[in-house]
């Protein structure tokens, strides 16, 4: 079984046991969270729309963070003008305990 969760302005499939990292929550570490669900997966069929509004998936808090710094260089040819800057986005990593159809 799995489902396609929305969060952060980002889907995501995930299943039972699974550990992502997702945008920042405002959460402390060991809590528990609930997700918007899209889509359930049973096995047999799949359940979307309107059908999935009863679903949900349950995760647990393991911590927050920063990821990689991923460089941003701007560059015009000449004309002198060069401009480099970092960026490190924040992110919660959860892992998922329960997904109910």
């Amino acid at each position: 079984m799995y489902a396609v969760i929305a969060t952060g302005g980002k889907q995501y499939k995930v299943a039972e046991g699974d550990v992502i990292k997702v945008e920042k929550l405002n959460a402390e570490d060991g809590s528990e969270v609930s997700f918007d669900v899209v889509a359930v997966s049973t096995g047999k069929d799949m359940i979307c729309g309107e059908d999935c509004k009863k679903a949900s998936v349950k995760a647990t808090v393991l911590e927050q963070g920063k990821g990689k710094k991923v460089v941003v260089y701007k560059y015009k040819r000449k004309t002198g003008y060069h401009k480099k800057q970092g960026h490190r986005q924040l992110y919660t990593k959860v892992k998922i305990d329960a997904i109910k159809a």
